[in-house]
């Protein structure tokens, strides 16, 4: 069932399918590489003299004929005593290198085709996002960060979600729309445990400040709106950021509604631990059914950790509301 194959780019495949344990596949959705990490016992009686690992190497896994993870061994732990723990990541890790790039009339998907070109990532299914950004410039900022905030502004701009993931070992844009997984988890349903949380710590603001410099008269200009009935609730949460010089007054306003609208609430999330399949991961929606906490709808996977042990495959996962 499981299928753990280890490339040292030497010509020499090796296959660790019979002494990897502890097995431990992670996605989150925003910002992060996708990881494996497991452990195999060094000098096992299944391994041959030349054997080794070294960083770089490229790591596949595969659990009962599916695809899971594509990627390259980043680091290796070894101590005094017979184990040895590997820490993987998919291509996504590479989009944590930092450059500078400036774009003019560009979709978030020609974004992530230019800087995967740049660097030498190998592109999957790469969906055509629609919304033209009018000027983007980023001075040596993360690539992860560059395409992150291209979505962001195709999501509050064009009214379209789109996620980027690793798509065993090429990177893939999709509609989020595409990924409604077909089977539930909840009551009677592969859920093992649960728990909820409501917050207004990370991505809440009820006053929104928009600024540019105006080059004319030699000032800034602010653009603000409020909510006052959440700020006499929960204070002042204010989200400050730049504006293209180029965005007339119908497209500010129009930006000021979405972002209050879509800042100015509670992040809700669920946290679920549940049988494994291997289908899930972060990016995608999960029907979620709990019916003592009146839950009946699909959630976001935000971010998910899969466990393989022996026979056993559990995971993990963090939702939001959507």
């Amino acid at each position: 069932m499981i299928e753990l194959l280890l490339d040292n780019k030497d010509g020499n495949m090796w296959d660790l399918s019979g002494i990897a344990s502890d097995i431990s596949w992670k996605t989150t959705r925003v910002g992060r590489p996708g990881s494996l990490e497991f452990s195999i016992i060094r000098n096992g009686i299944y391994q041959a003299k030349d054997f080794k690992i070294n960083t770089g190497d490229v790591i596949s896994f595969r659990y009962g004929g599916a695809n899971v993870f594509f990627g390259y061994v980043f680091k290796i732990s070894e101590g005094d005593g017979e184990t040895v723990k590997l820490l993987c990541y998919d291509q996504i890790r590479y989009l944590q290198n930092s450059d500078t790039y400036s774009f003019t009339s560009a979709t978030a998907a020609d974004i992530l085709w230019r800087v995967a070109g740049d660097f030498g990532l190998k592109l999957g299914r790469v969906d055509d996002t629609g919304y033209r950004i009018p000027t983007m410039l980023e001075d040596n900022q993360k690539l992860i960060d560059i395409v992150c905030k291209s979505l962001d502004l195709t999501l509050i701009n064009g009214g379209q979600s789109y996620f980027l993931f690793d798509d065993f070992g090429e990177l893939s844009l999709r509609k989020s729309e595409d990924f409604l997984l077909e089977f539930v988890v909840g009551d009677r349903s592969l859920m093992t445990g649960y728990g909820t949380e409501r917050s207004i710590d990370s991505d809440t603001y009820n006053l929104i400040k928009l600024y540019r410099d105006n080059k004319k008269s030699g000032k800034r200009d602010t653009y603000i709106t409020r909510d006052s009935a959440s700020m006499a609730r929960w204070g002042v949460l204010q989200l400050s950021q730049s504006i293209d010089e180029n965005m007339n007054d119908a497209q500010i306003s129009d930006l000021l509604n979405s972002l209050i609208a879509v800042k100015n609430r509670e992040t809700r999330t669920l946290k679920v631990d549940a049988i494994g399949d291997v289908r899930v991961r972060a990016g995608c929606y999960m029907p979620i059914v709990i019916s003592e906490r009146g839950i009946n709808q699909p959630f976001l996977v935000d971010s998910c950790a899969h466990r393989f042990d022996g026979g056993d495959h559990t995971m993990s996962l963090e939702l939001k509301v959507i």
